[in-house]
Parts: C-alpha cells; sequence; structure tokens
C-alpha cells in the first residue's frame, strides 16, 4: 500500500537536504524507507507503540572498537534481514529509542535492508533535556526517528530536517533556547549571578579560573530543560508562570493576577536554583584553580571532580521537585531567578478582554498570525491572560501531550511560540 503523507515527506526531505557530506539515496528508495517506517508507526507490540530510530549507513562506515558513552557500538548481524514494517516491529524493543539505533544500508541490487544495531546510549538527549556529558558523534546521514503513529522525523545525523505529524508535513519546530528575546530577557538574573561571583572569588583565598561569559546562561537553559522534560515525562501538562523577582512578594500575596494555594516561606530553600547555579560557577572556577585559564560548558560537562557531580544531580532533583508540583492543579510559579514562589496557583484575570493571540512563525516573533483564544482549553486561556494583564510575565504551558507552549506580551499583543518538541514518551535519567 502506498501512502502519500511519507512520498510528501520525502519530496521535501530531498528540496531541503543541506549540501555536503552523505547523500540522499535515490527517490523510489527514499519513498519506500518512509512509507516503510510510516507503516511500522501504525503498529504496536504487544499494547506498546512502536517507536524507533534508525541510521542508513554501511556498516563498515562506523568503528568497531567504539561505544557509549563517548562513541557508537557497532553490532552486525550474521544475516541482513529484509526491511519491512514487521521486523522494524519486532526491532524496536531491543532497539531502545533514548539509546540505540537500527542499521540499515541500501544494497544496489535489493534495496534497503536491516544489517545491525548501533548502540548510542542516551547521551544524544542531554542537548534536548538538559544536562552534563557530551553525546558521541552521529555521523552525517540520512536518520529516521518513528515518535507515534504516524509520527516521523527525518534528517541527517542529528540535523531534523522534515517532520511528518497528522498527515501534515512541517520544518523543524522553533527552539526558544536560541532566541535573542528569551536571553534578553533573563540578562539581568545572569548579570545578578556573575555579581556574586565574582564578589565570591574576590573573598577566595586561592586563585580562580576565569568563567566563560556564556557559562552562566547555558547552565540556566539545560537547568530550564530539564525541568520541561521532567513536566513532560508526567504526561500530565502544568503551567509555569515566571514574574519579575521584585515584584514576589506581590504575588505572593493578594493580587489581581493569581493566588497561590500552597506558597513557600521566603528564605534560602526557596532559592535552591539560584544558589545551584552559582554554586557551580563557584565550584568550577576554584577547582580549575589557575588564575590564567577560562572555563566553559564543555568543562562543565567533562569535569569528573565529585562536587560537581553532585551538584549536577542536585539540579537535577530540583529540576524533578518543581516538575511533580505542576501535576497539581494551577500553576507553578517562580521569579525569574528561579525562585519557588509556590504551586497550586489559580490565575485570575477572567474579566481580561482576551479574545486573540499572536502565534510566533520565527524565533524573534518578528512574523506572527491571529489566532482565537477561543479555540484553546483553559489551561491555555489562563496563561494568555496573566500575559496580558501582567506585560512582564512569562508563561510555559505543557499540554498533556507534550507539546510546549511559550507565551509573552509582545508588539501590543499577548504572542506565543511553540517550542520544538522533545521526545515525549521517555524520561532517561
Amino acid at each position: 500500500m502506498k501512502h502519500l503523507y511519507p512520498s510528501d515527506l520525502s519530496k521535501f526531505v530531498s528540496s531541503h537536504w543541506p549540501l555536503g557530506g552523505a547523500e540522499l539515496p535515490a527517490p523510489a528508495v527514499l519513498d519506500s524507507l518512509l512509507s516503510t517506517c510510516y507503516q511500522a508507526s501504525l503498529l504496536r507490540q504487544e499494547t506498546i507503540p512502536v517507536i524507533f530510530r534508525l541510521i542508513v549507513i554501511e556498516p563498515e562506515a562506523l568503528p568497531t572498537d567504539g561505544g557509549p558513552p563517548a562513541g557508537l557500538h557497532r553490532l552486525e548481524f550474521a544475516r541482513h534481514l529484509e526491511f519491512n514494517a514487521l521486523e522494524l516491529r519486532r526491532l524496536s524493543s531491543a532497539a531502545h529509542f533514548s539509546r540505540t539505533l537500527i542499521g540499515v544500508r541500501i544494497d544496489p541490487n535489493n534495496g534497503p535492508e536491516i544489517w545491525g544495531l548501533v548502540h548510542s546510549g542516551p547521551r544524544w538527549l542531554h542537548a534536548i533535556h538538559g544536562g552534563r556529558g557530551s553525546a558521541p558523534p552521529l555521523p552525517d546521514a540520512l536518520t529516521i526517528s518513528v515518535t507515534g503513529p504516524g509520527d516521523l522525523d527525518v534528517g541527517k545525523g542529528r540535523e531534523v530536517i522534515g517532520h511528518l505529524a497528522e498527515g501534515r508535513v512541517f520544518e523543524p519546530s522553533l527552539n526558544l533556547f536560541q532566541s535573542e528575546w528569551l536571553q534578553e530577557w533573563f540578562a539581568s538574573i545572569r548579570q545578578e549571578r556573575q555579581e556574586l561571583h565574582e564578589e565570591a572569588k574576590k573573598e577566595a583565598a586561592e586563585p580562580w579560573a576565569e568563567l566563560e561569559p556564556d557559562l552562566t546562561r547555558v547552565i540556566g537553559q539545560h537547568m530550564m530543560k530539564r525541568l520541561i522534560a521532567g513536566m513532560r515525562a508526567f504526561h500530565h501538562g502544568g503551567t509555569l508562570v515566571v514574574v519579575p523577582p521584585e515584584m514576589a512578594d506581590m504575588f505572593c500575596g493578594e493580587n489581581p493576577y493569581l493566588s497561590i494555594k500552597y506558597g513557600f516561606v521566603n528564605d534560602e530553600p526557596r532559592a535552591r536554583f539560584r544558589t545551584l547555579i552559582i554554586t557551580v560557577m563557584n565550584t568550577l572556577a576554584k577547582i580549575a584553580g589557575d588564575q590564567h585559564s577560562i572555563i566553559g560548558w564543555r568543562d562543565y560537562q567533562q569535569t569528573t571532580n565529585a562536587d560537581i557531580i553532585k551538584l549536577d544531580e542536585a539540579i537535577f532533583e530540583m529540576s524533578h521537585l518543581v516538575a511533580a508540583l505542576s501535576t497539581v492543579d494551577g500553576a507553578v510559579v517562580l521569579t525569574r531567578r528561579f525562585e519557588l514562589l509556590g504551586f497550586g496557583a489559580e490565575i485570575h484575570c477572567e474579566s481580561t478582554d482576551l479574545n486573540f493571540v499572536a502565534k510566533a512563525l520565527d524565533l524573534e516573533g518578528d512574523h506572527s498570525v491571529i489566532e482565537s483564544v477561543h479555540a484553546v482549553g483553559t489551561r491555555h486561556r489562563s496563561a494568555y491572560r496573566i500575559c496580558n494583564a501582567h506585560k512582564d510575565v512569562l508563561s510555559i504551558i505543557l499540554s498533556q501531550d507534550g507539546n510546549v507552549q511559550f507565551a509573552r506580551w509582545k508588539d501590543d499583543n499577548v504572542m506565543y511560540w511553540d517550542q520544538q518538541a522533545a521526545f515525549n514518551f521517555t524520561s532517561i535519567y
């Protein structure tokens, strides 16, 4: 049976394939690959949806002596297998999505065939979910990820080229963490953290290394990614409301915007996220010791220092704590410093006259389309309304299906961005 949806995806990928490196298979072969993966995505392994990743590459192109966490482990079958949907379904349980790819090659006479498994380990998800550790390199060959019934991502190595969902072909979603506006929104907080670090450095008995200026931003972003990934893992949906730190007292007390059912006392435990980030900065600079060296994100990823490993685990645990709080009805409220004000917050603003919002079509929101708020649920409408009522609030909204939106006031409208989708079904830690 020929599926038009994979054919549309094949044409899209062919027209958007980057120059250089591995070439795409012939159009008929690419159609066959995507159609077979699409058919497999509609199957189930007992009661479990079929999800998997595959890479189209000759086994000889991969090393024989590599393996996770720093490399790829090639396991070639003694007998290559026919490339069909039933075989992909059978292998999907053995080739766990977060750790292993199915290896496929193109036989000149017989077309695609399955030659074995490529074990990558889960570090490749760190860029999506946040965390230490660098992922092993992945060849820039054709990769296909089946993430659910009818859902396919096609890429060149780790770069996603096209996405098929609900019978429609999409370009890769926006990655808001690359936007200038989000970096600017947290700029004053990063400056605060840097100043606190410099004060600690002056008081230190021993010389500390310099930190790359961008380090505090990257650590903060990965912490937020971990938090969002933790929320998605609960499959419950939720809302984060991020408010100006100078207005923390107002949002904790009586105000026209929201009421926090479970508020926290204003002391150090409430500010643990911020404390952990600053402690990471101080510890990295201290353990390097050499005042002439410059320490950055790569050093944080690769260090084996026990103190940094404990701090990284503490950030992870804090992220999971906040993610669990989001499963209670109502919003989790944090300040821009990541101080945890409380959870179970009821957003008021029902009287706010808001009938339309702008959907951003690019990272900076320079181009957008107007949509009705009445097409979305209560959670989204409430989040939009508080952004409309208070122009310096950021709302992060997760649907039960794992979709993520960032919303804020911009250019005389409440505007939202659909954040790049991380995979919904796994928590890898």
